[in-house]
């Protein structure tokens, strides 16, 4: 079982750049070093880590370090949603629209852990020769290829779509209004 040892130094504060004083936000900085049973160190250098923010004083070492540890999981979470549920397909001005589209793909991927139970192994041509191991847990990917046979076999609470006839769209002469023009935002001031 390998050993952590944490250390740290509170309200730090570094020199800023351009446009960037640093020097008005201190910092907690959090060195992280992994040892083995007998002592030796796993890795050459040391893992460094720096926590901002107005409650940093709040959070314990044990809690900085856990949060470092979950990151590995909300960056699959990320790749998997840009490149398999659309996360950052959605264009729109209004932020409430991009959020509630951030909840629903958040939601599709909760589905997709919820159904892991329910996953067959589908694999690709390519994949066909892989060795089948029945005691690991499919991953989000190859539950999304079995996701559309689940959903027939659960069913849906929702009725049959009915077709209404040709819809007549907009009435001749319609004027829509323009979109509310929003002010250019610059990264940098020049």
């Amino acid at each position: 079982m390998p050993r952590s040892e944490i250390q740290a130094w509170h309200n730090l504060l570094m020199r800023g750049g351009q446009g960037c004083p640093m020097r008005q936000r201190p910092f907690t900085l959090v060195k992280i070093r992994w040892y083995n049973q007998k002592g030796e160190a796993l890795f050459q250098k040391p893992l460094w880590l720096i926590v901002m923010g107005a409650r940093r004083i709040e959070l314990s070492l044990l809690d900085i370090y856990e949060a470092y540890l979950q990151r590995y999981d909300l960056e699959h979470f990320f790749r998997f949603g840009k490149q398999k549920l659309l996360l950052d397909k959605f264009q729109t001005p209004d932020d409430q629209h991009e959020e509630h589209w951030w909840r629903l793909v958040a939601l599709a991927y909760l589905q997709l852990w919820a159904a892991k139970d329910m996953a067959s192994n589908l694999p690709r041509p390519w994949e066909r020769y892989l060795p089948l191991t029945p005691d690991k847990q499919p991953t989000p990917a190859m539950v999304l290829r079995d996701m559309s046979r689940i959903i027939r076999q659960i069913g849906t609470p929702a009725p049959a779509p009915k077709p209404r006839g040709i819809s007549p769209g907009r009435r001749k002469g319609a004027k829509l209004s323009p979109r509310i023009r929003q002010p250019v935002m610059k990264k940098a001031s020049p």
